[in-house]
């Protein structure tokens, strides 16, 4: 017997069922600073130096500043700018300006007077709290910027030197604020929560936009793909201005848990927080492992206690990993973009894995991996057809996704957004095959694949080789202009404390460990640029080596 014919929209589902204040609320991080200040207000939730502050205290001093920031006139759709470490300070502004509805622009601290400058005139930020560190090229960034915009004053008193810009500091912001301040969840989880600028390597960067509900998403599933526990002790190696902090300071309030602040990243510090505090996870690009597994011996005794890292920001080379496994850290490898929100692809482990050599697991610890639990949609595809490559971890594609954790688009720039999202998919420039058991591995930036002689050479294979010889401590490899061959690799090499080698022998190292043609033809010695968050900046790079 048939049941009566309905329209979409109109069905028994459709009817009288419609969303109400009791079944139904906007998505927003802000939720898990109050549960946690409601649920465990005894526990730590703030550590750094002699500061130590529960989730109560925390909460309390988070609608301070909520409410001060709504005296002094901010408001929805309203940009405050933050330029500090990772102090406890910007962990509050992840809470504080968006409960007024504002929108947190954490500025990368490493740039120069130019760009803050640009940044806070494109973000038309109101407010600008500033750390005393940077307080000289914060002085002349909004000089530059040669329009009125409030300074608030940070006072770190373990913190000697920098000047005083404003006429306020953070701590009479707090004094004048209201800690019953009732604040509200956005009208829509669509709208903006925080600004985040690209690095702008070719022109000037540009302002990724998050809403709510992917800063919400996303903090949860960081706790899912981590397997966190309530109550971590994470470490912050990770500059919060880098995709807010990988949407850690939110996933730290739902987990209610303990930041470990760190005002700067050194190996030294870093070890004596691990078993000071106990500290169970942290998170840092390749070459902060890289540092910490290159430690002196001394400090890497009496860790008593598991350790979990992720590591994302740039391909990790498997003898990264390994010593890192070596060491009894576990180590979880990660992907993403600003644009999704930091970390958004995971290689996910699989137990059947655990037996295997420690340089295989490292190997498949390498790649990539899969989505997110909260991740839509991600796919290797041909980037002008969009049609999935196929799994044979051969063929190269470009990365895409697709969710609600990927941005809402990019500040004031349309056609920049519009070329991002061409055919329902974000576009993230990364080249990538994909293997049979449907995981991706990266094979290049498309900007940093090298073709030699017509044959595609991955820079990230050629450094994997590298990383894996005795004398090498960091490596990366551009491409150098040849007459012949059209482009050739070239290798910038950063050795170990007292170690010694010769280019030619580097060059023979990888030769017999590779293709013949995929071998560096120059090796240059010294330091390597990197960005604040540890990448290596290939462009200054590949400017040097066509220098040459």
């Amino acid at each position: 017997m048939q049941g009566p014919v309905t329209t979409s929209g109109d069905g028994i589902y459709d009817r009288e069922l419609d969303k109400n204040a009791a079944n139904f609320s906007q998505m927003t991080p802000l939720s898990f600073i109050e549960r946690a200040a409601a649920v465990y207000p005894g526990r730590p939730a703030v550590v750094y130096g002699e500061v130590r502050r529960n989730w109560a205290q925390t909460y309390d001093r988070v609608r301070r500043l909520a409410s001060a920031l709504s005296k002094r006139g901010i408001g929805k759709g309203d940009t405050v700018a933050v330029i500090a470490a990772n102090i406890p300070e910007m962990f509050e502004c992840h809470f504080a300006v968006p409960m007024v509805g504002a929108v947190l622009n954490a500025i990368n601290t490493r740039l120069d007077a130019e760009a803050i400058a640009f940044i806070l005139n494109h973000g038309e930020a109101l407010l600008l709290i500033v750390d005393p560190e940077f307080s000289e090229v914060v002085e002349r960034a909004v000089h530059i910027a040669g329009r009125p915009i409030e300074v608030i004053d940070i006072i770190d008193p373990s913190f000697e030197g920098g000047d005083r810009l404003g006429a306020a500091t953070y701590d009479e912001l707090l004094a004048d604020g209201n800690a019953d301040f009732k604040w509200e969840r956005p009208a829509d989880e669509w709208d903006a929560i925080s600004l985040n600028y690209t690095s702008g390597t070719t022109g000037d960067p540009k302002g990724v936009v998050y809403h709510h509900r992917g800063a919400y998403l996303n903090a949860i599933g960081n706790i899912l793909t981590w397997n966190m526990a309530n109550h971590p002790v994470y470490l912050w190696t990770l500059p919060m201005f880098h995709c807010n902090g990988w949407c850690f300071p939110w996933t730290i309030a739902a987990a209610a848990g303990v930041s470990v602040c760190l005002r700067a990243v050194r190996v030294e510090p870093i070890y004596e927080l691990i078993k000071s505090e106990k500290v169970t996870h942290f998170c840092g690009a390749p070459i902060v492992l890289n540092l910490i597994a290159h430690a002196p011996d001394e400090l890497k005794t009496g860790i008593d206690h598991k350790v979990s890292v992720m590591t994302a920001g740039a391909a990790p080379p498997a003898s990264v990993i390994q010593a890192m496994e070596e060491l009894g850290f576990d180590v979880t490898h990660t992907y993403g973009l600003t644009e999704t929100y930091g970390p958004a692809v995971v290689c996910a482990w699989h137990d059947e894995w655990n037996g295997l050599e420690i340089s295989e697991k490292a190997r498949l610890k390498a790649r990539q991996g899969v989505r997110y639990s909260v991740l839509d949609g991600l796919m290797v595809a041909d980037p002008e057809t969009l049609e999935p490559v196929p799994s044979d971890g051969e063929t190269m594609g470009e990365i895409f996704f697709r969710g609600n954790n990927v941005m809402r688009g990019y500040l004031k720039n349309p056609s920049s957004s519009a070329k991002a999202f061409s055919g329902g998919w974000f576009h993230s420039g990364d080249l990538a095959v994909c293997h049979p058991d449907g995981y991706i591995e990266i094979k290049d930036r498309s900007k940093d694949i090298i073709i030699s002689g017509g044959e595609n050479i991955s820079s990230i294979e050629v450094e994997g080789v590298l990383y894996r010889h005795p004398a090498v401590m960091e490596a990366a490899i551009v491409a150098r202009p040849d007459e012949k061959w059209g482009e050739t690799p070239c290798a910038f090499v950063g050795l170990k404390p007292g170690a010694t080698v010769t280019e030619q022998e580097l060059i023979a190292f990888c030769r017999a460990n590779m293709a013949h043609f995929k071998a560096p033809k120059t090796v240059v010695f010294g330091p390597l640029p990197k960005t604040s968050t540890g990448k290596i900046q290939k462009y200054v790079l590949r400017e040097k080596a066509k220098a040459l």
